[in-house]
């Protein structure tokens, strides 16, 4: 995989790891494609924790509009900004047990921060890992905490995060959706 992938890296487009944080929670549901083409627009006027503590949840809702799911989404950056800003300086949280307890952030979500911004050692379980995974026999379940660690055991840390983005280039361009 790494020899048809060599450029394999996180496909969401972000300059500091809130605006990847904010990516990824707009990433549920929703496109790549389509929430890069969001954030573009957002991030540029709103590009911190700051600016978007500042803004009312109806705002986020409006400018988040596109990637369905609206109103939760909304609801949960804008809670998230303000722990965020409030509580760790504008600062996102080095760690899981930090980044899972904000709001609208699971398990993946924080995986996608600790991997991509980070290097922390994280392996990102979303539907192309867990639908090849599968496939491929490494696993047999559709949950994504078991596949996790089942993955971690059989897959040397430091190529965690490249191998979750390797499956998910794969899976994006070969794998048919069952």
């Amino acid at each position: 995989l790494k020899k048809e992938y060599p450029n394999s890296k996180c496909s969401l487009v972000y300059a500091s790891p809130f605006q990847l944080l904010v990516a990824t929670i707009l990433s549920a549901q929703c496109t790549d494609e389509r929430v890069n083409k969001v954030t573009s627009v957002v991030f540029k006027k709103y590009p911190d924790a700051k600016s978007f503590s500042n803004l009312s949840v109806e705002k986020i809702g409006k400018l988040i509009y596109s990637t369905g799911f609206y109103n939760n989404k909304a609801k949960n950056i804008k809670k998230m900004s303000d722990i965020v800003w409030r509580d760790y300086k504008g600062n996102i949280p080095e760690d899981i047990d930090s980044l899972v307890n904000l709001p609208g952030v699971g398990r993946k979500t924080a995986n996608v921060v600790l991997g991509n911004v980070f290097n922390t050692p994280a392996l990102v379980v979303d539907t192309h890992v867990t639908r090849i995974t599968n496939l491929l026999k490494f696993v047999n379940t559709k949950n994504a905490v078991l596949i996790e660690k089942q993955l971690c055991k059989i897959t040397d840390s430091e190529n965690w995060s490249i191998f979750a983005h390797l499956l998910i280039d794969h899976g994006r361009k070969v794998c048919i959706a069952n």
